[in-house]
């Protein structure tokens, strides 16, 4: 059965061939049929690169797939062009444009996360990523392996809360048509969040008010750190199926959470020093070229992400994810306030919890 529904495909299975009808979804092909795809005329001709993109209105939402069948999206990869140019709010368009995908006709999202974090690229900066599940390639080539089951329908939408319109949206859906998915196939999942600045002594939380069976797949963190001295003291913490002051998982540092030991810091140069890896990694540092006006310094930035591939955190009634702030000054522990933005990536049975408003456009743009 695992050869013959999209799922649990790899090198092994490779000479296997199937029943499993392959589609593709792009601006040149837009509904994936069959024989129909490059039909769109350039100045070269009929079908020579006739519609390779499309362009984003300023704030429409656009259906990029709708697919009305039982399947699986394996792959798909989405690139935009630079909008730096465009005024001050350019550069955030990663963050401007918001990803949203629905299963079997449902009427919530089962994702919400703007372009650029649902990619680990969470400061508008294009950063590259070399993980399994989400790679970033030259120059913002956006790709996602993470396998999506659906059993009537997939919707998958983007919104354009950019200032202007989005000219030169690429996107591909990679695709497989079968008969039936397990029944144990759950739906995959991602949410966004932030706190620009967050209470000092209260955990962040990444998730939260997740109901039912699931498994939690990964955590991409974009962390500003507003105050001085090293940041990442803080431990995260996976509440489940029943537990209330205490988690079942608690972890013993945000790096340590990521992979990595003793602040980053390469032992030559006392930086530190960034990797990207298939299952985890600190791929993006970079400090603010303006001093913050409030806090009176460059404000470090840090992305990161680790993902449960291996080793999933697995619920049965519920979940809950935070994760501290704590700083150490070189003597002691203290408690920090700092910006952090979070994506959470899960597979649950549905039906799912509506997830918090995304704040607008301004309040979700960058230091």
């Amino acid at each position: 059965m695992l050869q013959n529904n999209g799922l649990g495909l790899g090198l092994s299975s490779a000479p296997l061939v199937t029943k499993a009808r392959t589609r593709s979804i792009s601006a040149e092909n837009p509904n994936g049929e069959k024989g129909q795809g490059g039909k769109e005329a350039s100045n070269l001709g009929t079908g020579r690169k006739g519609r390779p993109a499309i362009t984003l209105p300023q704030g429409n939402e656009v259906t990029l797939a709708s697919i009305q069948d039982t399947g699986v999206i394996q792959h798909f990869w989405i690139t935009v062009t630079d909008q730096t140019g465009k005024g001050h709010a350019g550069k955030f368009v990663l963050r401007d444009l918001i990803l949203r995908m629905y299963w079997d006709d449902e009427e919530t999202p089962s994702v919400e996360v703007p372009l650029g974090d649902f990619f680990c690229n969470g400061f508008g900066v294009r950063t590259n990523v070399n993980s399994l599940p989400i790679c970033v390639v030259p120059t913002g080539g956006m790709n996602c392996y993470i396998p999506m089951p659906f059993r009537q329908s997939a919707k998958i939408t983007i919104e354009n809360q950019h200032a202007v319109d989005i000219e030169g949206f690429f996107y591909t859906f990679n695709y497989t048509l079968v008969d039936e998915l397990p029944e144990n196939a759950a739906y995959f999942h991602a949410q966004w969040r932030r706190e620009s600045v967050t209470e000092r002594g209260k955990d962040f939380t990444i998730l939260d008010n997740v109901k039912g069976s699931g498994q939690y797949i990964g955590t991409y963190l974009a962390w500003a750190a507003l105050e001085r001295n090293w940041w990442g003291e803080g431990e995260i913490k996976f509440y489940m199926d029943g537990d209330e002051e205490w988690p079942t998982i608690c972890g013993t540092g945000t790096e340590d959470y990521v992979g990595g030991a003793w602040c980053f810091n390469n032992m030559k140069t006392n930086e530190p020093e960034s990797y990207s890896t298939p299952y985890l990694g600190y791929q993006f540092y970079k400090e603010t070229t303006e001093i913050d006006a409030w806090y009176g310094h460059n404000v470090p930035m840090h992305g990161m992400y680790r993902w449960h591939l291996p080793d999933p955190i697995r619920f049965e009634q519920d979940l809950r994810v935070t994760i501290q702030q704590i700083g150490h000054d070189h003597a002691k522990l203290f408690e920090r306030s700092d910006d952090v933005s979070s994506v959470a990536y899960w597979y649950q049975l549905e039906p799912h919890a509506s997830f918090p408003a995304l704040p607008p456009a301004p309040q979700r743009w960058p230091r």
